[in-house]
């Protein structure tokens, strides 16, 4: 049997080695551009969400190659129990290379998704700042014609005639039909060199050579451009647990692993659960270990179901892991390819059931950035990389913000060694603990940061915001009126408190003002040094509703507005 090749994707159809909008039609049935490339109509009418669901096709084959590649396992198991002989050694020989094709195949259908949704997002990016163009011709007495050429309105008085603004129109145009073009010569570029890699084999040896887990991020990415695309793939099918978790190696090549991972992530979780099933009688670790599992299996779910979804942004699995609470890690967009990054680091109680709804917190700053600025590329990540306090007893003391910081800063120093082109804009985002998470790891041990952004905050671990590192100006707070964490007073308060307790009056006594939380100096306060932006009265959970002007100050921060 020959190596599986990935076919094409539905709709989207080109002859070999021309570009995708060069001739045929586009993944609607529109006429594509000639030879030259994307042209204004083309790129006016193109739909990139027909290009997302065509990734999202292939990558939904991964789950037929993984059964036959189950049921080929059990075949094998079959024959080997009453079949010896050369004969059965050559079939099973047979059974283990089409399973050996089998798991090579499944990374690539993996990549043929990546590719289409990045090629999808670009494209919507381009149409984006073409419709800012056009929205500033029809504000300024500018015509834009079918062809996209720009000229004044003739019907207007010549001191009406915006001269310098047909200029700006012209360059927008041309800037978001140059997007369009770059991205449309990259895609044809990548799905070829997947195809070809398809016809002629991948490296069947592996590579020489491992670094180390928790190694310099810097010295992982050396490590991984110096291998061939060949010796990269053979890593991702035959040992994704170690690219899955390496800072270093790009978004693309983790999130292939760690979707491949996926299945097997879960059968743990379903055994640890037929496990504790068992026990009979099963006390209260037993209950407890149940109602966890649970949770986690049903946080697992619904990441599950978003990772499979075809609309945008395309979501990239950055790490896992279901042990203990659980922990993920997961970007919504390619951080190696945004020119704008947001990371946020959730609080207390954060777990692997709470992973969508903490994805979708992240989705939500996401979707204010494209609103205020359609033209950028911005990505967010959702970072609940550590065990956060599960109860406030743990909540009060700043162990497992202090564990979190070398993890976090491998993180987002993999990040700047893995982005493509030009840095991005890096903002790190932290809520209530997490916000102490984001401060210990800078303190102690660097954060590649560009700002920080702390909303409902019990302090970050330091007084002044200059201790952070950051330029002046690029710190940022905000709590709520209404946030229950500004009764989070100092331990010695708490103390007096309780003393001043013994009478009715007393217990009232110091509970508002004061600028000292439990862990520091509140970031809002003036004397910390940090900016603020407003919030609306959503309680400790709401910086992130749709009417909270919080969100928009989060977005502006992530386009460095």
């Amino acid at each position: 049997m020959t190596r599986p090749r990935p076919a094409r994707p539905a709709g989207p159809t080109r002859p070999a080695g021309r570009p995708l909008w060069a001739g045929g039609t586009g993944p609607a049935g529109r006429p594509a551009t000639a030879a030259g490339g994307v042209g204004y109509a083309q790129l006016w009418a193109a739909d990139p969400d027909a290009w997302r669901a065509a990734g999202t096709a292939w990558a939904g084959l991964t789950r037929l190659a993984e059964r036959r590649s189950a049921a080929l396992a059990g075949a094998a198991t079959a024959l080997r129990g009453g079949w010896s002989g050369g004969a059965a050694g050559a079939a099973d020989a047979r059974l283990a290379g089409l399973r050996a094709e089998l798991t090579t195949l499944r990374p690539a259908l993996i990549e043929a998704d990546q590719v289409l949704a990045e090629f999808a997002a670009r494209l919507a990016t381009a149409k984006g700042r073409l419709a800012a163009a056009v929205a500033l011709a029809d504000g300024s007495g500018v015509l834009v014609d079918r062809h996209g050429r720009v000229r004044a309105d003739p019907a207007r008085p010549p001191t009406e005639r915006a001269g310098p603004a047909a200029a700006r129109v012209g360059a927008g145009i041309r800037d978001a039909l140059d997007l369009a073009r770059a991205a449309d010569r990259e895609a044809t570029a990548r799905l070829d060199g997947l195809s070809a890699a398809a016809g002629t084999g991948w490296a069947d040896a592996p590579p020489p050579g491992r670094p180390a887990p928790g190694g310099d991020p810097a010295l992982v990415h050396a490590w991984w451009a110096g291998l061939t695309p060949a010796q990269r793939r053979w890593l991702v099918a035959h040992e994704p647990g170690l690219v899955g978790r390496l800072d270093g190696v790009p978004v693309a090549a983790r999130d292939q692993a760690n979707r491949l991972l996926l299945g097997a992530r879960r059968d743990e979780l379903v055994a640890e659960r037929s496990r504790l099933l068992g026990r009979v009688p099963r006390g209260p670790v037993e209950v407890a270990g149940l109602l966890r599992v649970g949770a986690a299996l049903s946080g697992l779910d619904a990441l599950d179901a978003r990772l499979a979804a075809s609309g945008a942004p395309r979501a990239y699995l950055l790490g896992l892991e279901p042990g203990g609470e659980g922990r993920a890690v997961v970007a919504l967009g390619n951080p190696d390819r945004s020119s704008g990054v947001l990371t946020y680091v959730p609080g207390m109680t954060a777990g692997l059931d709470d992973a969508p709804g903490e994805l979708g917190r992240a989705g939500r700053v996401l979707a204010r950035c494209a609103a205020l600025d359609p033209g950028a590329e911005t990505a967010a990540v959702l970072w609940l990389d550590y065990d956060a306090p599960d109860f406030l007893h743990e909540a009060v003391w700043p162990g497992q913000a202090r564990d979190a910081g070398p993890a976090l800063h491998r993180f987002q120093e993999g990040l700047r060694a893995t982005h493509e082109g030009p840095p991005a804009r890096q903002t790190v985002l932290g809520h209530s603990y997490g916000s102490l998470v984001v401060g210990n790891a800078v303190r102690e041990h660097g954060l590649a940061a560009d700002a920080l952004v702390f909303v409902g905050s019990p302090g970050v671990g330091v007084a002044h915001a200059a201790e952070l590192g950051l330029p002046a100006g690029q710190v940022w707070a905000s709590t709520a009126a209404d946030d229950v964490i500004r009764l989070a007073s100092p331990p010695d308060e708490l103390a007096r408190r309780a003393v001043l307790g013994a009478s009715p009056l007393g217990l009232t006594a110091g509970v508002a003002g004061g600028h000292e939380l439990w862990f520091g100096r509140d970031p809002t306060d003036p004397g910390f040094g940090a900016r603020t932006f407003p919030s609306g009265r959503h309680g400790h959970t709401g910086y992130w509703e749709a009417d909270n002007p919080a969100l928009d100050g989060m977005a502006r921060i992530v386009l460095g507005r």
